[in-house]
């Protein structure tokens, strides 16, 4: 018979809460520039939003589980600018598939989410940028055009949300 054996704490991770509600309540302007993008956004108990690559959708937690609309709304930004890079859109995933390819999608990601969110009224939030601040300094250490390659391709990005929505954003139009 097998003994089980336990990983010391700091070798695991904690618990994910299951997301609560917080009683949080959706902003239609910014729901209907999201859907006018046409990404399919899918909502669930999971308390993680993501894009999923693969099946190509983004996944969100219930907005009524984040503390403000504004949180909520801007982790949409930032999984709207992974789905932009699907090949059907902006083809980004195989044009930057190196072994850094990871960290300068979050990059993009972020820049992205920064520039969609000015132009939607939207203050980003930068606490989850931290977890990939490592990646961020290695990969720019590497190479020193890399944040002037993810700020083109995050503005790409930033263009073709708002260009998909008819460039309609929270309830004006983006001048062109």
């Amino acid at each position: 018979m097998l003994a089980k054996v336990a990983l010391p704490e700091a070798f695991t991770a904690p618990a994910v809460e299951p997301a609560r509600d917080l009683g949080t309540e959706a902003d239609a302007e910014l729901d209907a520039f999201f859907a006018a993008t046409s990404a399919e956004i899918r909502h669930s108990a999971e308390a993680q939003a993501y894009y999923d690559r693969r099946a190509d959708f983004i996944h969100m937690p219930d907005v009524a589980t984040f503390h403000s609309a504004g949180s909520y709304y801007t982790t949409l930004a930032h999984e709207a600018c992974h789905w932009s890079g699907h090949a059907s859109r902006l083809d980004r995933f195989s044009r930057f598939s190196d072994r850094k390819a990871y960290a300068f999608e979050e990059l993009i990601a972020e820049f992205g989410n920064c520039m969609l969110c000015s132009q939607l009224g939207l203050t980003p939030d930068f606490g989850q940028s931290a977890a990939y601040v490592e990646g961020w300094l290695r990969a720019l250490k590497d190479d020193k055009r890399m944040i002037f390659k993810a700020a083109t391709e995050a503005q790409k990005a930033a263009d073709y949300l708002i260009d998909m929505a008819g460039g309609q954003t929270a309830g004006h139009v983006v001048a062109a």
